[in-house]
């Protein structure tokens, strides 16, 4: 527990500058060095898992997904995914001797290009969603405090009065209170939120801004069993040691990976209407 929370206290600060003050390359980079280290962490549970991911390539073409969104023009992330795709299949052809791995190598390199670098490449249309910086800040600050609220009250309450496993056979220690709980600290978090920023969320009124964080929680949430479930299926119990008290990186951002591009999908539908 004294290296989780000394871990946290370390890293908040830089996390706080980076999501709400940084300039756009400097947040760029950091989004694809995050992306980097945890795909190094899911191919390495691939590998666990008896497959051959394309490590290098995924490095690559990971960084590219995460540029994708923020370059001009803005609609260069189906090209990157179309050229990304065949590209792996193509590699794939010739780096393979046996053709019975041709399609573990490659559905697991794809699979991890979809789930780390696309996930976290969200980030970039959230923090620069206008020309206004405070409002991608607001937007920043509403995910984080969605994920974090919920991941605190979650731990909380499940240590006091969880009972019923929630997935015993993915994640022996989350308990149906502690899901509860994690939600109304969602919930709770991102109502502070609001109301130290009055007017923050225009487009939302007081029901619908509940529905969007009760999907970005349950997401979240999600993210945190899907991660549970790839390392159960790989035969490991922490996809790193990165990060003293908390695993890996991939263990810190599994929530984030889910969370993220739901809220950016809400958003980006209420704005269209």
């Amino acid at each position: 527990m004294k290296s989780r929370i000394l871990t946290a206290l370390v890293l908040i600060p830089p996390v706080v500058y980076v999501l709400g003050w940084a300039p756009q390359w400097l947040f760029l980079l950091v989004l694809i060095a995050a992306a980097e280290l945890c795909l190094y962490e899911y191919f390495a549970i691939c590998r666990h898992a008896g497959f051959q991911p394309m490590a290098w390539l995924g490095y690559v073409a990971g960084a590219l997904i995460c540029l994708a969104p923020a370059t001009p023009p803005t609609r260069l992330m189906l090209p990157v995914l179309t050229f990304v795709s065949l590209l792996v299949l193509s590699v794939a052809l010739l780096g393979t001797s046996d053709l019975k791995d041709y399609l573990g190598k490659v559905a697991c390199t794809l699979f991890g290009l979809l789930y780390i670098p696309l996930a976290l490449a969200a980030l970039a249309p959230l923090r620069f969603r206008s020309s206004d910086a405070a409002d991608g800040r607001l937007a920043m600050l509403l995910l984080f405090a969605v994920i974090w609220g919920g991941d605190t009250l979650a731990y909380f309450v499940g240590r006091a009065i969880g009972r019923r496993p929630l997935a015993p056979r993915i994640s022996p220690k989350k308990t149906v209170e502690g899901a509860i709980g994690g939600l109304l600290g969602s919930l709770l978090a991102a109502l502070g939120v609001r109301f130290a920023f009055p007017g923050a969320y225009p487009n939302l009124d007081i029901g619908a801004f509940i529905v969007v964080v009760i999907l970005v929680a349950l997401a979240g949430q999600i993210g945190d069993l899907a991660e549970s479930a790839l390392k159960r299926g790989g035969g490991v119990k922490d996809s790193g040691a990165i990060l003293p008290g908390h695993g890996g990186m991939l263990d810190r951002l599994d929530s984030l990976l889910f969370a993220a591009p739901t809220l950016w999908l809400v958003l980006t539908a209420i704005n269209q209407k």
